[in-house]
């Protein structure tokens, strides 16, 4: 059997980064930079105050103080967006709002609580230090600067910096577009009657939320009967359109196996992998198409996903971690473990405790375990039982804001 870690290099190998690609700035979010962006002006843009208040000369309200104010005209009322270019004479003062250009002169402004705020005349109570409440040209920004960098995630913050330097558009890496493909006659959508020996489809809805938990981009999530013609339609409908192509089912040694059938043993290799769950695997490509077999047992098809999909996909989109934290944990429950394949169990970690738990049986059916399950307990493949107390490998699942 094919080790786990020699099919992971293998679906690696297959999935690889789209090119770059200019996109606007809002549809940049979540993506990675595939090239430096820099400054093309400073920030801020001109001086500008930091309060509202009153924008004076420092020297004209030297003495200023509660018990003696400073009585000022006001020459000037400058709100937030005005254009006109702007000059403070000596021993006047110009009331201003918060972002309002400085005017030429003015080399400190006085909040309005230190002041009676008045709109002819002001009386100033305090003596504001040259600079002070004003926001200078550049400060933040020098123009020609780099200001982000190739690799970097484009976050909330990387947007509106930007947006706030003019910039319309990002160079970035493109998410991998997915196609997910469920098989099995037995199949059928939610809100249909099943019939006897139906089930209810969830592969493709499973793993299409994990491809998009990844990063990636769903193109669709078909469902195709145990017909190798209805299964090649499929894939010839959609060719062309995805970056990986992942498939759940039709893998195994029984008969009615479509995705073998359909592919033989051409561009497709199916492999077993030394693992529990998640023996049969299959990796290739459909023309140009990287494809990745899944097994169909919802468990096997979602621990599969993880251990081999999820990390190559972020990697090929350049995103940070691509694989799930690693933690050591203290084994709180005795399990035992086939021989010669890597287990994965799935468990309840307590970081309060620093324990894990076993959770559910080790079956590959058993979808609701998994469903409540915050971790994967990751068993060595020379390990056959561990007892309580041990240490044990567990690969974090928890959502980021949970």
């Amino acid at each position: 059997m094919r080790s786990v870690d020699e099919h992971q290099r293998v679906v690696a190998g297959l999935i690889a980064p789209r090119p770059a690609a200019t996109v606007g700035i809002v549809d940049a979010e979540g993506l990675v930079l595939a090239a430096d962006v820099t400054a093309p002006l400073s920030l801020p843009v001109f001086d500008n105050s930091a309060m509202d208040g009153y924008a004076v000369r420092a020297e004209d309200v030297a003495g200023a103080s509660t018990d003696n104010p400073v009585r000022l005209p006001v020459a000037e009322d400058i709100p937030a967006g005005r254009t006109d270019e702007l000059t403070l004479a000596a021993s006047t003062a110009a009331r201003i709002m918060t972002g309002a250009p400085l005017p030429a002169g003015a080399t400190a402004v006085v909040p309005v609580e230190s002041t009676d705020a008045g709109t002819v005349t002001v009386a100033i109570r305090t003596a504001p230090k040259p600079g002070q409440h004003v926001r200078n040209a550049g400060e933040d920004v020098t123009a020609g600067t780099t200001v982000l960098r190739a690799g970097q995630l484009v976050t909330p913050a990387a947007l509106g910096l930007a947006a706030a330097l003019g910039i319309g558009e990002l160079t970035v890496l493109p998410r991998q577009r997915v196609l997910v493909m469920s098989t099995g006659s037995e199949l059928v959508s939610a809100g249909t009657e099943l019939q006897p020996g139906q089930i209810y489809e969830s592969n493709a809805i499973m793993l299409a939320a994990a491809v998009r938990e990844a990063g990636a981009e769903v193109i669709a999530t078909p469902t195709t009967s145990d017909d190798v013609a209805q299964f090649s339609a499929v894939l010839q409908r959609y060719a062309g359109q995805a970056d990986l192509i992942i498939t759940s089912g039709g893998v195994s040694a029984g008969a009615y196996e479509v995705v073998k059938d359909a592919f033989g043993s051409t561009t497709v290799e199916f492999v077993k992998v030394a693992m529990q769950p998640g023996m049969p695997q299959g990796a290739g490509t459909f023309g140009n198409c990287p494809i990745v077999t899944l097994p169909g047992n919802p468990v096997s098809a979602l621990v599969s996903f993880e251990v081999f999909v999820r990390p190559a996909l972020r990697t090929a989109m350049g995103l940070a971690h691509p694989d799930r934290p690693r933690r050591r944990a203290v084994l709180a429950d005795h399990l035992t473990s086939p021989k010669g394949k890597r287990q994965f169990r799935r468990g309840v970690y307590d970081a309060a405790t620093g324990t894990v738990t076993t959770y559910g049986p080790p079956a590959s059916h058993h979808l609701r375990w998994l469903a409540s399950a915050n971790c994967l307990l990751e068993i060595g493949e020379d390990v056959t039982e561990m007892s309580a107390g041990g240490e044990v490998r567990l690969w974090d699942l928890s959502p980021a804001d949970a």
